[in-house]
């Protein structure tokens, strides 16, 4: 049985909920929306039986963290995990993967601190300022414009978040109960909470903002693992498209009888691959 710790820390500006277990090799394990660090709970023991520290936090206003008005750009939000690895857990280099927008907060903290970050793995997300990706696939992923609407998903959503998240959970993997259902409750509990679907929105609506700080980066040469879902709402190989148009070092993998979900339809895969990946660039 993995022990899985739950602490607490302040980075500035928020106070992050972050979960670690086992030793070993540091490994920063990044949600997207809407869910929280327990997408990872599948993954964590399997990597951690391998000798990995692994670290998932809830990021700021999601989970259990804090939920401030703003800083929901994902360079901000890489800061912070910056702040909880190195000033928090005092570690000096660790790999750092992503599933959602996950992915595109662990892009940027790859990209602003090359020195911390020595392995890259990006799940199922483009990259904002590819410089052709379009985030929300020409319409089909609608969601991505409409919660950039200021204000009227609050109004239609707050107060029937179980409506509109099921949908997403039953919908974006293989099939309708990938995600089974403790975790959509525990999901539900904190994205219900006061503030909790405002902070998921505001990672939409800073898209201008993180569009304009990625376009602005050299392209990154820390060594990237792009992994797709190849089913239903898998992005497959447009993973590796995109993120090959921001990185120079880029190895893929789709998992074919997958869906958006990865981290809880493949956990036995994901860690195999994270594990040999990470090594490899250690």
């Amino acid at each position: 049985m993995v022990e899985m710790r739950h602490n607490f820390a302040d980075v500035g500006g928020a106070t992050l909920h972050y979960v670690t277990a086992g030793e070993g090799v540091p490994v920063l394990l990044i949600h997207g929306f809407p869910q929280t660090w327990y997408s990872w709970k599948r993954v964590i023991p399997l990597l951690a039986q391998q000798g990995f520290l692994c670290v998932a936090p809830d990021l700021r206003g999601m989970g259990d963290s804090t939920r401030p008005p703003g800083g929901y750009d994902k360079k901000t939000l890489g800061a912070d995990l910056r702040t909880l690895m190195v000033d928090h857990l005092g570690c000096s280099r660790f790999a750092a993967v992503g599933h959602d927008w996950g992915g595109t907060v662990a892009y940027s903290l790859a990209a602003h601190h090359p020195d911390l970050v020595y392995a890259l793995g990006v799940l199922d997300v483009a990259i904002p300022g590819d410089g052709q990706a379009h985030l929300g696939q020409g319409g089909r992923r609608w969601h991505h414009t409409f919660l950039q609407t200021p204000d009227l998903p609050e109004a239609l959503i707050v107060g029937r978040e179980e409506i509109f998240l099921r949908w997403f959970y039953e919908n974006y993997g293989h099939h309708q109960r990938v995600i089974d259902e403790d975790a959509i409750q525990e999901y539900l509990r904190t994205y219900s909470t006061p503030g909790g679907m405002r902070a998921g929105f505001a990672l939409y609506r800073a898209i201008g903002q993180d569009i304009a700080d990625n376009s602005a980066l050299d392209k990154l040469t820390v060594p990237a693992l792009a992994i797709g879902g190849g089913t239903s709402w898998g992005r497959g190989k447009e993973v590796e498209d995109s993120l090959s148009r921001m990185a120079t070092n880029v190895t893929a993998l789709v998992f074919n009888d997958c869906g958006h979900w990865i981290p809880e339809e493949e956990p036995e895969g994901l860690a195999i691959a994270l594990s040999s990946f990470i090594r490899t660039h250690a």
